[in-house]
């Protein structure tokens, strides 16, 4: 089969599949309309320092250890709890210089949620925060001394069912040792890291230390909507855009970063003409924030802007139309969610990172201005 018409039966069953997808999932007579997308060919490389991700287990049922590691240089970390033990419990991250001589950890990005049982406005204020507000402290640290990462952290009293997330992004001059614990209320955090145990992780394993944390996606060509019509890059869907593999520490094993959560990306754009882009959540519900950079402004943009999340109203993929779009088409409909990143002509670069309690994968979808 040659490819002009390998694509048309492609695209034809992947109309056919999200059709009959699209009647069955809704009971409105609105008529239904597609567009066909192509994927649009993207360099990825990733750099950067460490990331420390907790999220094993998720749902904690006692005190204890949720992460360890020793690290040093630039470092993420990630951590993502919610409290299932019945009773009021706290969060600490201690840091515990385990070099030789003095140390200094400088604090120089950071967000976390008072804790809450609404997981997306959870999630959409601390990518808010971390995306959109200034922050720095430090940490000045002798041989031997221990501290905690923020006293904010450990202030909080998170009640059942509560979820606690947060992100800091650091600098440790030399080797310092990060623990992430939930403890009981009334106890000394740091008197109760000596003697705690490192709780075993859940079925998710979704915890560990990953080298290179900041991925960048960059279009191989300029985009021209005239030409090329809409477009799509795939974000976190493992297919496209790999998950990242790392090691838990705390026992050796290899896991994966299912989501790429605490990953930084930067998505560098360039167009002919002037281009609506925009994100689409594939995968449900989806609450979070990005920042674009464009000639010489920066902006926090809401995905999505004046609610607190969207993506309920996307009906579930048939196998079919999900294999298509990994294959490089999918299908822009008249049902397709869509939060507005603007309207750019030449460069722009978008800040983003998988927010925490939201579903992936997503498209990034870029498209002529003129487009309805």
């Amino acid at each position: 089969m040659s490819l002009l018409k390998k694509t048309v039966a492609t695209a034809m069953a992947l109309f056919t599949s999200l059709s009959m997808t699209i009647s069955e999932a809704r009971s409105s007579k609105k008529p239904f309309s597609s567009t066909v997308m192509h994927r649009i060919e993207v360099d990825s490389v990733d750099s950067g320092g460490t990331l420390l991700f907790s999220d094993s287990p998720e749902y904690v049922k006692e005190n204890g250890i949720l992460y360890t590691d020793v690290v040093e240089g630039d470092v993420r970390l990630l951590f993502y709890h919610l409290n299932e033990s019945g009773v009021n419990k706290r969060i600490a991250v201690i840091v515990e210089n385990v070099s030789e001589q003095f140390n200094t950890v400088d604090i120089i990005r950071g967000a976390m949620s008072e804790p809450s049982a609404d997981f997306l406005k959870v999630g959409k204020s601390v990518q808010t925060d971390y995306m959109g507000k200034a922050f720095h402290s430090s940490l000045y640290m002798l041989k031997g001394d221990r501290k905690l990462l923020q006293d904010d952290i450990s202030s909080y009293i998170i009640r059942p069912g509560q979820l606690v997330y947060g992100v800091y992004d650091f600098y440790a001059a030399h080797p310092v040792k990060i623990s992430v614990l939930m403890y009981p209320q009334a106890a000394n955090p740091l008197e109760f890291s000596k003697w705690a145990k490192i709780l075993p992780k859940d079925e998710q394993r979704l915890r560990g230390t990953f080298k290179n944390m900041n991925r960048t996606i960059t279009a191989k060509n300029v985009y021209d909507p005239d030409e090329d019509g809409i477009g799509y890059i795939m974000i976190c869907d493992d297919v496209n855009d790999l998950y990242k593999i790392g090691i838990d520490a705390t026992d050796g094993s290899e896991v994966k970063n299912f989501g790429n959560y605490g990953i930084n990306y930067t998505i560098n754009l360039r167009t002919s003409s002037n281009t609506r882009i925009g994100l689409t959540p594939l995968g449900g519900v989806y609450a979070g924030a990005m920042i674009s950079n464009y000639n010489g402004e920066s902006k926090l943009i809401l995905t999505p802007f004046g609610r607190i999340y969207f993506g309920d109203k996307t009906p579930t993929e048939p196998e079919s139309v999900k294999k298509a779009r990994e294959e490089g088409l999918a299908l822009f409909t008249n049902y397709t969610e869509i939060a507005e990143l603007g309207n750019y002509n030449g460069e722009v670069n978008f800040e983003y990172s998988p927010p925490g309690a939201s579903n992936l994968p997503v498209h990034i979808i870029l498209m002529s201005a003129d487009e309805n």
